[in-house]
Formats: structure tokens, sequence, C-alpha cells
């Protein structure tokens, strides 16, 4: 049973996550990251970063856009009704 839910657990430890390369992609390690807000299961955003604001005047960088962990915490402990995101650009 043990071997299940650890096997579970490191399937589901990111529900999704989509990345997005502007120019060239990242070309460093410096990386901006914000949280996105969303209420009723992620259908309604209340507050979304801008990407392009996080990457300054950078014309080659990435963006990386996720559920983490402590997000799925957050939105299953509110019951879905707040449903985080976060967004990382790296330039």
């Amino acid at each position: 049973m043990m071997t299940i839910l650890f096997a579970s657990s490191m399937l589901l430890t990111s529900c999704y996550s989509y990345t997005s390369v502007v120019g060239e992609g990242a070309q460093g390690n410096n990386e901006t990251t914000k949280w996105n807000h969303y209420v009723v299961y992620g259908l309604a955003p209340v507050g979304v970063s801008d990407s392009k604001e996080m990457a300054g005047d950078a014309e080659n960088y990435t963006v990386h856009t996720r559920q983490s962990f402590v997000n799925g915490l957050v939105s299953a402990l509110t019951f879905g009704l707040y449903s985080p995101t976060t967004t990382t650009v790296t330039k």
C-alpha cells in the first residue's frame, strides 16, 4: 500500500505545467516568479501575472507556468474556490 501511495504522489507532483519560449529562450539564470490568482476552480482570473512585464526589456526568455504543490495544497484547502498557479520567467 505504501508503494502505491508513494508512486501516486510522485506521478501527481504537478497537476499541469506548460512552457513558452520567447525568442531564443533564456540566456541566463535570472528568474522572476509570481503567483496567478483564480477563483471557482480556475475558471475566473482575479489577478494574472504579465510575463512581458516580468521579463522587462529582455528579448529572449522562457515562461514556465505550473500548479506547484503549494498551489495545489491551497486549492485543496479552499475546496477549489481559490486556485492559484505560479509563473516563472527565466531570462
